[in-house]
């Protein structure tokens, strides 16, 4: 419970003003027979009724930085505590950038392999990974919270295609940048070139052609006919040899008749 100073009354004198010690806020409490009582020290009991029991809890300045600590959104807290994003902001933005300075830090430390910490850092092992899938590095993003045991959490995420992918570590500070170690597959693969897992599937290169030598034409090969048997022509007809045509006996004239002659004939 938060623990209120009175510091005046109200311009008509009917409200009391009150502030906390740990914030600017400012409350107005309107007396009645419950605060009456308290003054002139009767006990009371106190049972609250149905519209203030409907009042949400308001958020002390404390609790707020602790849940965005542990990794909430100042959206999902002024929804949860149903309070304005200003109020949320003014009290999480401290925090906001604690959490984005161990995201910085933990980049720069070594990823814990089975052999021992890498020398490459946690930047560059991951970007060289990336790279190698032809994925674009800057199309990253990196955030970190702290866990209830008091360790980071780091996230990286990533765009592949259609899909969204998050791989997480856990980040412990130190000398020489600190170490971090995967916390789930996408990390481990991530950050170890030999993880048992599969690795994602590429797409096969484009074959190109090399257009600096000639291409050698093959020439067909002839494709092998098979006449079919062709029946044998009949051999010609000898044509008919020509009759010779009968000479008609020649009826004499009666010349020759009279005369015992032919015509035209020589005596």
């Amino acid at each position: 419970m938060r623990e209120l100073k009175v510091v005046g009354l109200d311009i008509d004198g009917k409200r009391i003003i009150c502030e906390t010690s740990d914030s600017p806020d400012k409350f107005v409490l309107t007396p009645d027979d419950r605060l009456h009582a308290a003054l002139n020290g009767e006990k009371i009991s106190f049972t609250p009724s149905k519209i203030e029991a409907e009042v949400p809890t308001v958020l002390r300045p404390k609790d707020i930085q602790a849940r965005i600590r542990a990794g909430a959104s100042v959206e999902q807290v002024a929804s949860a505590a149903g309070e304005s994003l200003s109020r949320i902001e003014r009290f999480a933005h401290p925090v906001l950038l604690e959490r984005s300075r161990a995201a910085e830090l933990a980049t720069a430390s070594h990823p814990v392999l089975a052999d021992g910490p890498t020398v490459m850092t946690l930047l560059e092992t991951v970007t060289t990974a990336l790279v190698s899938r032809g994925l674009d590095p800057e199309a990253t993003a990196w955030d970190a919270w702290r866990n209830e045991d008091g360790r980071w959490t780091v996230q990286l995420t990533w765009k592949a295609g259609r899909s969204d992918n998050a791989a997480h570590f856990r980040f412990t500070p130190g000398a020489h940048g600190g170490t971090a170690t995967a916390f789930d597959d996408a990390a481990a693969e991530l950050i170890d070139p030999h993880f048992s897992r599969p690795p994602l599937r590429s797409v096969a290169p484009v074959p190109t052609l090399d257009f600096t030598e000639p291409i050698p034409v093959v020439a067909p090969e002839p494709e092998l006919f098979t006449p079919e048997p062709v029946a044998p022509e009949p051999a010609p007809t000898p044509p008919k040899p020509a009759r010779a045509r009968k000479r008609k006996p020649e009826v004499p004239g009666w010349e020759d008749v009279l005369l015992g002659v032919r015509s035209g004939t020589q005596p």
